[in-house]
């Protein structure tokens, strides 16, 4: 049997069994495995105070939905098995809940229904790439390669660091945090063992280099990563070569936009203030290693809370926009904002149809895009205003950064101005439905929209109603 059943044999697929329901129900039990763990003895550090409930809690969540914010200090509070059950909630999540439990059905020899087999794909992003034993292969095989090549090339910049203030490792030690820090950047987590982040390795171009981009690589999407290695460049016939699909032409020209429109905002507003410390060379890599780093994953070589409010403005859009359709990063997706952007420029230009690269997109696009976006929109909209309440209650009304925290949480982006240590007990909560819905939200409406609902289907027809809008 599938993962979807019918009821009563009318063909109608049972609520609790539709992909958007699994998706939601996989993540929260994740969730809750991963508090559970963080609560046993051994994942706390020796010495160390015992996590709480809400903090254990608000760690799962943010390893489960990789996020990045934190309320402690994983290198301290957690001991290595501690810190083992983090990284592996933030490689399973980060992978895709989806494409996890579908390899482990794959190894146990049981089949997907043709309907669940769609379904996983889409959660991917990707369709007919061999089926799904061969995507979900390619997905775990691609996955590890990035990881272990990063965790080889991080290694020397643990073993031999440029930065004398970094305590000095045994070589078990340097693997495992090679290790950890390249998983945490391909799979767009942002959570790093370091209590300053990554500032330890701002003047080491190497070491950031690899980091961004594992973060670069792990935003684009597996789709777009699988165009790209299968392309035969040293093919002459067209044909035999290969070429870009169009999903891949329009993520890989809104990320470079995106990263330079980012990179150049932030080093000139941030020259004189939070990379005036740096020498002037060295100061292009560190704002563009910030723009690709907060848009999507959250590793910060940076104290966020020094830098202009101009630069953070510009980073929560870039966090909102987040990373690619079938990758692990959040947002709503650099896909997104080109179709809304290009059905902007249709309607002024008096065009029905939305155009993207001389193709017309179908409105079922066009649609799902509008709906994530005021999906995103509410959310942050409803949970800053809850923050406010809560937090003015606490003592603490820094609108500005309270704002900053919730796109960060919302988009699953990570980056913080220091302002999720200090929210309360409600305002945690808060944070963690916000990553909860900025993880699966999208997933869920693209399975919901892609679905087919009775509207869609004709059984439910109503006659055309006139509305005044604008």
């Amino acid at each position: 049997m599938g993962l979807f059943r019918e009821n009563g044999g009318s063909g109608e697929v049972s609520p609790f069994y539709r992909p958007q329901w699994l998706v939601a129900i996989g993540f929260l039990t994740v969730i809750l495995i991963g508090t559970g763990l963080f609560l046993m003895p051994f994942s706390v550090a020796s010495g160390a105070k015992p996590l709480s409930f809400s903090e254990a809690l608000f760690t799962a969540a943010t390893s489960a939905c990789v996020t990045g914010l934190m309320v402690i200090d994983i290198g301290t509070r957690l001991s290595v098995a501690g810190q083992c059950v983090l990284l592996a909630l933030v490689q399973i999540c980060g992978i895709g809940l989806m494409a996890a439990t579908t390899f482990l059905l794959v190894i146990f020899g049981r089949r997907l229904s043709l309907q669940s087999e769609f379904a996983v794909m889409d959660a991917i992003g990707s369709k007919g790439v061999y089926g799904v034993r061969g995507l979900v292969c390619w997905v775990i095989g691609i996955t590890l390669f990035f990881e272990l090549a990063g965790t080889s090339v991080l290694l020397p910049c643990y073993l031999h660091p440029m930065c004398p203030e970094l305590p000095p490792m045994s070589f078990r030690r340097a693997v495992f945090y090679a290790f950890f820090h390249a998983v945490s950047a391909f799979c767009n987590a942002g959570v790093s063992l370091h209590s300053n982040g990554l500032a330890y390795f701002m003047d080491d171009p190497v070491y950031l280099g690899v980091i961004g981009t594992l973060v670069l690589l792990g935003s684009l999407g597996f789709l777009v990563l699988f165009n790209l290695v299968t392309i035969k460049f040293w093919r002459k016939n067209l044909l035999e070569r290969g070429a870009l699909s169009m999903h891949s032409k329009v993520v890989l020209s809104a990320t470079a936009v995106l990263v330079l429109f980012s990179a150049a905002t932030f080093l000139w507003a941030e020259w004189n203030h939070a990379l005036a410390a740096m020498p002037p060379g060295h100061r292009w890599y560190g704002a563009l290693f910030h723009a690709v780093s907060s848009r999507t994953a959250g590793f910060s070589a940076l104290d966020m809370a020094s830098t202009t409010e101009f630069s953070r403005h510009i980073t929560a859009f870039m966090m909102l926009v987040g990373g690619s359709p079938g990758s692990s990063a959040g947002g709503i997706k650099t896909t997104t904002l080109v179709v809304l952007a290009m059905t902007v420029i249709s309607m002024c230009r008096n065009n029905p149809n939305t155009v993207i690269f001389s193709r017309t997109i179908p409105q079922s696009i066009v649609r799902e895009a509008i709906v994530i976006v005021l999906l995103a929109l509410t959310t942050i909209f409803v949970a800053y205003g809850l923050l406010l309440f809560t937090e003015a209650s606490a003592g603490d009304t820094h609108g500005g950064r309270l704002l900053f925290e919730t796109v960060a949480a919302a988009s699953t982006a990570g980056m913080s101005t220091n302002q999720t240590e200090m929210l309360s007990a409600a305002g945690r909560c808060i944070i963690i439905c916000c990553m909860y819905i900025g993880r699966i939200g999208p997933l869920a409406i693209a399975f919901m929209i892609g679905s087919g609902d009775d509207y869609q289907r004709g059984r439910i027809v109503y006659p055309d109603g006139e509305i005044v809008v604008g």
